[in-house]
């Protein structure tokens, strides 16, 4: 009885059609099941599921009335921000979807290299962007952060 992991973030696009899009054609991932909820004004959601089946993405419409964090921004340009900071997912090749991301419109933050943590060092490839939706979304190639862990006391 505890957690299994992490089931799904929840985004509320900017234009649903073209969030959908980003997400489907550029990072892969498909629409699992869609649905509307009139009660909450949500005329379009889905759950976006990745390709390893078992990390999602809850894509709400513009207009839908979620629970959420902090406060909206007044603009795309007038950035606010809670608790959740980015979202990372694991690729294969960082430089190749940082590409893809970039020609669809996402725009740069971190360009892709190579960083350490910590001590033992662990070396990580990843790059971030902005999403065309406005997410900070992390791009990591697979790293085993438990290699590294020192024993619980």
């Amino acid at each position: 009885m505890g957690v299994n992991g992490l089931a799904h973030i929840a985004i509320q696009a900017r234009n649903y059609k073209d969030t959908l899009s980003f997400y489907t054609d550029v990072l892969g991932f498909r629409v699992g099941h869609s649905w509307s909820l009139p009660a909450f004004r949500i005329t379009e959601a889905c759950m976006l599921v990745s390709p390893d089946q078992r990390t999602c993405i809850e894509l709400f419409d513009p207009g839908a009335i979620i629970a959420a964090e902090g406060e909206p921004a007044t603009s795309p340009e007038d950035v606010r921000y809670g608790a959740m900071l980015h979202f990372a997912l694991y690729v294969d090749n960082v430089d190749a979807i940082y590409e893809q991301a970039l020609a669809y419109g996402a725009k740069p933050y971190i360009q892709p290299d190579w960083i350490t943590l910590g001590e033992p060092p662990l070396q990580v490839r990843n790059a971030v962007i902005h999403s065309p939706n406005g997410e900070v979304i992390e791009f990591l190639e697979e790293v085993d952060f438990n290699r590294s862990a020192s024993p619980t006391i």
